[in-house]
């Protein structure tokens, strides 16, 4: 692997935009937002009851799938997720940071002679259609998130019992809607896509991110990774970059005093390296923090390869003087 990949990595909700994505879905079905959010969080403890242990991170899906066959949510599908993701408001100066970012290190002549590259990702728990149909999509290389399965395989086991459903005449065009979690992911298995880029699983599918791959052939090593996010939830995939010598960032809403709290303490507890406000605009710290740490990974893969040139390089024969 040419190693020469600055990956920057961002969660969404609370990061890129400012509170959750699924509002959109709310405010398209005419569903209070609070009131559903409010379920979602009484669920662990009524499933506890029932002596079933449920993810505290995914439930939500599956309650987003309760409602569709309710007809609460009647007719969401992928589509309709990807349509909504248009509608995402992000904070100040995206997505115009990313273009920005990666030109600052495309552009610059030096770091051209080793054709050195930014390449964002998003790993989130939110929905990956929505943010596929968002604005940023077209600015990022990889994107994680949770995603639905339309259509079911059905089993063949129901022709050979005889137990075929042979009234099943629907219009499965005019009646898609999301039925089943196809991936879900949590705020520990985040730390799964990071290993993915670190590998190189995510380009090439061939290389199993479970495989041990040394460290000099991964195509991204943490060290050329930034992590950007808002908080506690954050922390696994914090400390996988913090200890493999990664650096990491956290964001709030202006004049959130209990966000800038949360914030405060990751840095105290030495999960981060720096935090400020979610306002990516040009001259804010946020802005310039991610431009200098950015220039600062792109600056040592340079050296480090203009190293390598000159270890593999011998002196070349010279006149000896008898």
């Amino acid at each position: 692997m040419e190693q020469n990949i600055v990956a920057i990595i961002w969660d969404f909700d609370k990061t890129l935009v400012d509170g959750y994505m699924q509002t959109p879905i709310f405010r398209k079905y005419g569903v209070s937002e609070s009131e559903f959010w409010k379920e979602v969080n009484a669920l662990e403890d009524k499933y506890k009851a029932q002596g079933i242990r449920v993810n505290r991170d995914t439930i939500y899906l599956n309650h987003f799938l309760t409602c569709v066959s309710q007809g609460i949510f009647k007719g969401l599908n992928n589509s309709v997720l990807r349509e909504l993701g248009k509608e995402l408001k992000f904070y100040t100066g995206v997505p115009e940071i990313f273009k920005k970012l990666q030109d600052s290190v495309e552009n610059n002549p030096e770091f051209q002679k080793f054709n050195i590259k930014v390449e964002h990702y998003i790993v989130s728990t939110g929905l990956a259609e929505m943010i596929k149909g968002s604005v940023v999509a077209r600015y990022v290389k990889h994107i994680w998130g949770c995603e639905f399965i339309e259509e079911p395989i059905k089993s063949s086991l129901s022709s050979i019992y005889n137990n075929e459903d042979k009234n099943d005449n629907s219009d499965k065009e005019n009646n898609r809607e999301i039925k089943q979690i196809a991936y879900a992911l949590d705020n520990t298995s985040k730390t799964r896509a990071i290993f993915e880029i670190n590998k190189g699983s995510n380009e090439y599918p061939n290389i199993d991110v479970n495989a041990r791959i040394s460290y000099e052939d991964r195509r991204v090593p943490f060290e050329n990774m930034i992590y950007i996010a808002d908080g506690p939830s954050d922390v696994p995939a914090f400390s996988v970059l913090k200890s493999n010598g990664g650096r990491t960032f956290a964001v709030y809403p202006k004049g959130n005093s209990r966000a800038f709290k949360q914030v405060n303490q990751l840095i105290r507890d030495g999960r981060i390296d720096m935090f400020a406000e979610a306002d990516y605009s040009e001259g804010t710290t946020t802005y310039m923090w991610l431009m200098e740490n950015v220039h600062q990974i792109a600056s040592k893969i340079y050296n480090k390869k203009l190293d390598q040139i000159k270890r593999s390089v011998s002196r070349p024969p010279e006149h000896l003087n008898e």
